[in-house]
């Protein structure tokens, strides 16, 4: 099963293993990471999955939506070159050893 590694704001990492199919933001928490509030439950609604994915990452996830790229517009934690809203992630075999950070703040 694919892992993929959360890096917090203060430096401490949590190792999810997420089975294909699956997005990141359901894997984190379902996997007790924290960071993550994933509010909407997945329907790109909140932004409350914001995540900063790894330079090594970002040209092997499928291209960002539309709707995606609006909704980062309204997160608290500054967006990045690397933000992207970890439910919009569906992990696969070829993400194993996905690198994302989780920013400071997900919510007011």
């Amino acid at each position: 099963m694919p892992k993929v590694t959360f890096i917090a704001h203060d430096g401490g990492q949590s190792t999810v293993e997420i089975k294909p199919g699956e997005s990141v933001m359901f894997g984190a928490t379902q996997g007790g990471v924290g960071g993550i509030i994933g509010e909407c439950g997945g329907f790109c609604s909140c932004a409350t999955c914001h995540v900063y994915v790894d330079d090594a990452w970002a040209d092997k996830l499928t291209p960002m939506t539309e709707h995606e790229d609006e909704m980062l517009e309204g997160t608290v934690s500054e967006r990045k070159p690397g933000s992207r809203l970890s439910c919009q992630i569906l992990v696969s075999d070829a993400l194993d050893g996905l690198v994302v950070h989780t920013p400071e703040q997900q919510s007011i």
